[in-house]
């Protein structure tokens, strides 16, 4: 059975004057009152109490009073703690009548039970590291964890690469007209070649017959001058007429050959072969993004493996509640972030876990519990009835909601007798009823 608070009486602690609260054993018994009332002082008191002097306040007796504090809290294993005497001496008193000391309350006395927002008001990593280190998975959750950022961080890289290499292969040009291969010109190079080698000939050609025709005239002309040679010049000349015949009739039907159609076919080529490159470009950069989209999968299907091994870890774990987990190094619980949760399930885990930092411990201390809703109070209170752990809180309220109205250092109903007196401190709790 973890250890719970039967009943509790302070005398000149802080604000208080004289209280005995008798809290209820399972469920919220809620301490009500006025600002600067002595509401807080209960609760520091017993985490004085039970957690030692390191949790002592720094003006523990109560101003104005010669008598030192007194403080006595019966707890539902049958231990007695006191702290009373100039010193505050603790006396610890198990059912035997033995005594003994702090190192016994630290057994089963949890510190974060004795001030709960000081769990709830912690970061969120700092809250998940201390469930972390309870379940006992911290370390090997902690390389999982490391190994899914590091593939989120490779999987984000090649991810932008694969959409940039995306948006290069489309704004690539693409020519459905143009061949798959490139063309090569060399084949109407060599025609070209061999047509102008042919016009060349043919110049050539018509150069013998201006050649020829200079030299007719020039022996026509001998043959004026030279008589004597008449005869001797007129074979020649019948011979050069012969040449000149033979050289017209070879010159007659040449006809030269454009070369035109080979330059348009040159110049259609590497436009064509331009055409082929951007083509093949185009085909490239999509294969390169195609390849980077395949290593994006590969890297998510790798962080799914990831996520699953630590949500396995994580189910298979000893939670303190179900529907309790972590990610990214965050509390979740029902699937929702800390500043995500309602008031009551926010307390619901905060109980929880510090329950689970020591089962021992049956009870947790809250103060300033007016910052909750009436409904999320009583959210809270059945929670607690349904695993019989007990909450002591405080309130600036002096509603039915209170169990314990606290009014200048005293419990209200005593306020005339001036004595602390045994007080009814069940809450009148209804369903509906806030």
């Amino acid at each position: 059975m973890s250890v719970k608070i039967n009943a509790l009486e302070l005398e000149n602690v802080k604000r208080i004057k004289a209280v005995k609260i008798d809290p209820t054993q399972n469920g919220l018994t809620i301490i009500g009152g006025d600002n600067n009332q002595g509401k807080t002082s209960v609760l520091d008191s017993i985490a004085w109490a039970l957690g030692g002097d390191k949790n002592k306040p720094s003006n523990a007796a109560r101003e104005g009073s010669t008598i030192p504090p007194v403080l006595k809290v019966t707890l539902s294993n049958g231990i007695i703690v006191e702290r009373k005497g100039k010193n505050s001496s603790l006396k610890v008193t198990d059912p035997s009548g033995k005594k003994a000391g702090q190192n016994l309350l630290n057994s089963f006395i949890e510190q974060l039970a004795l001030d709960l927002p000081k769990f709830m008001n912690k970061t969120n990593k700092e809250k998940a590291e201390v469930l972390l280190n309870i379940i006992g998975v911290g370390d090997q959750l902690a390389v999982y964890q490391k190994q899914e950022n590091d593939l989120y961080q490779e999987r984000l890289t090649v991810g932008r690469i694969a959409d940039q290499k995306t948006k290069f292969a489309k704004e690539q040009p693409f020519f459905e007209d143009a061949p798959k291969d490139l063309v090569s010109p060399q084949d109407l190079i060599n025609q070209q070649q061999a047509i102008l080698a042919q016009n060349g000939e043919n110049q050539r050609k018509r150069e013998k017959v201006t050649q020829y025709e200079y030299q007719v005239k020039t022996l026509t002309d001998e043959v004026v001058r030279y008589e004597q040679m008449l005869n001797q010049k007129k074979e020649e000349l019948n011979k050069a007429t012969y040449d000149l015949s033979v050289a017209k009739t070879d010159a007659l039907d040449l006809l030269d050959q454009s070369t035109d159609e080979l330059e348009k076919n040159l110049a259609e080529i590497e436009e064509t072969n331009r055409k082929v490159r951007a083509n093949l470009d185009k085909e490239k950069a999509e294969e390169e993004a195609k390849g980077y989209k395949s290593q994006y999968d590969n890297l998510t299907n790798q962080i799914e493996d990831v996520r699953k091994q630590k949500y396995d870890l994580l189910n298979n774990a000893d939670l303190p509640l179900p529907e309790l987990s972590i990610e990214d190094n965050e509390l979740t619980y029902k699937g929702k972030k800390w500043d995500s949760m309602s008031g009551s399930d926010q307390l619901r885990v905060s109980t929880a876990i510090v329950r689970k930092l020591n089962p021992d411990c049956g009870f947790v201390l809250l103060d300033k519990l007016e910052q909750m809703d009436l409904r999320t109070l009583t959210e809270f209170n059945t929670w607690l009835e349904q695993e019989g752990l007990q909450a002591i809180a405080t309130r600036v309220s002096t509603g039915d909601e209170c169990s314990v109205i606290i009014e200048d250092g005293y419990v209200k109903e005593n306020v005339s007798s001036q004595s602390a007196q045994p007080v009814n401190t069940q809450p009148t709790w209804k369903a509906g009823e806030f």
